[in-house]
């Protein structure tokens, strides 16, 4: 009998809420899922704590751990316009990665083994699969699981096209005096200087009315420097009126937003989950809504005795439009704080919100493609075509023309 019946690497976001889930399925099962968490023990290799915003509707699991939540939403365009509307059906929501690591430690019973380990391979197996790892002191540790779910952060993958990196820092800070609505957040704001290619902005989530996670973010080709983001955050935060505050604390990171695929199953029974199942929304970098529907959707499948398949979160329809305007954006063809003013301004932001969650109509979306630049992105979408029909003819050793490749027999 392999030792666990689940193991999860990782105790990041996908990780903790594939964690949690588990332990609620157990409470309906006869016989509990024996699970381990594996994570490396607390050094260079763990993440520093930050925030994960996601939106949903109504109140969801995470209600009570919330730093803030927010139902107005404003985006400002370069040109200062600003366009603010409810979310709804969504609240925008912000959690703090200490509090939900704390929640489900605490919440943790004796079915869940948490275990600091270097994990080193995994190999699979027609039974169980085998997880290779290290211990704190060096010595190796082999277990077994009749699954295994990796949430490690992704290598750099191969087959796509097209590859930018949402990289930001961002401060929270606290003033004297009340200088933020509690009750609206900037989610995007386009007046910072634009980059030749790609689009840079900032936006405000405030706390309360004196505190607020005020954050300058691009999407681009490369990274900045630290004293480049705060020199940018300098400007920003003077942008905005902010004179007299205190940096209470920082946060800065890179998610690359890729349209390359990202198989969530890699072997009988080894998976992917999070941001190296795919749980990333290519064109925005959001990854915590992806996450948490495929934690759902894992534990249900445990709970019914199939096979635990993470499902991909995106549709293909969607995951194509997002190829399009990462190409679009990385060429120059479109001014990115052109491109999502005119999305913002031209949309409810509920219907845009669902749009990014995967959860709009093809004729809401056909709608919204119509307030973009149109002909940039046409041109676009005729160059992406063309794109996935010479990457099928060479997949098949046959040209665009007809004429038939050679290949082996």
């Amino acid at each position: 009998m392999a030792d666990y019946d689940v193991v999860i690497i990782g105790g990041g976001a996908a990780g903790l809420t594939l964690a949690h889930h588990i332990g609620e399925v157990n409470e309906r099962r006869g016989r509990p899922l024996r699970t381990a968490l594996l994570e490396p023990p607390p050094g260079p290799h763990t993440p520093p704590p930050r925030t994960w915003c996601f939106w949903e509707e109504g109140d969801g699991l995470w209600e009570p751990l919330l730093a803030a939540r927010w139902r107005d939403l404003t985006v400002v365009g370069a040109d200062g316009a600003r366009h603010r509307s409810a979310a709804d059906p969504y609240r925008y929501k912000m959690l703090r990665s200490d509090d939900v690591v704390a929640f489900v430690r605490g919440r943790a019973d004796e079915h869940l083994d948490q275990r600091e380990l270097f994990v080193t391979g995994l190999s699979d197996g027609p039974e169980h699969a085998t997880v290779h790892a290290t211990d704190p002191r060096g010595a190796d540790v082999r277990l077994t699981a009749r699954w295994v779910f990796d949430s490690r952060p992704p290598a750099a993958r191969s087959g796509g096209r097209t590859t930018l990196l949402q990289h930001f820092r961002g401060w929270f800070v606290r003033t004297p005096k009340e200088a933020f609505d509690p009750e609206s957040a900037v989610l995007m704001d386009l007046r910072p200087p634009q980059p030749s290619t790609g689009v840079a902005f900032g936006y405000v989530l405030p706390l309360s009315s004196r505190e607020a996670l005020v954050e300058y973010t691009e999407f681009g080709r490369s990274v900045l420097s630290t004293a480049e983001y705060e020199a940018a955050l300098d400007a920003y935060s003077a942008a905005i009126g902010l004179e007299d505050f205190e940096v209470v604390s920082s946060e800065q990171g890179v998610i690359p937003m890729t349209d390359a695929p990202f198989p969530t199953r890699v072997g009988r029974r080894l998976f992917r989950i999070g941001a190296a199942g795919g749980a990333t929304r290519p064109s925005t970098g959001y990854t915590f809504g992806g996450a948490s529907r495929q934690a759902a959707a894992v534990a249900e499948a445990l709970a019914e005795g199939r096979t635990p398949i993470p499902p991909v979160p995106y549709r293909a329809r969607h995951l194509a439009m997002d190829a399009v305007m990462l190409r679009a954006l990385d060429t120059g063809r479109v001014r990115g704080s052109d491109f999502f003013a005119r999305l913002f301004a031209g949309n409810r932001l509920g219907d845009v919100l669902a749009f990014l969650d995967g959860a709009s109509s093809v004729r809401r979306e056909l709608a919204m493609g119509l307030t973009t630049p149109v002909a940039a992105m046409s041109h676009s979408t005729l160059d992406h075509l063309w794109y996935v029909l010479r990457s099928r003819a060479g997949r098949t050793g046959r040209g665009l023309n007809g004429a038939g490749g050679s290949s082996p027999r």
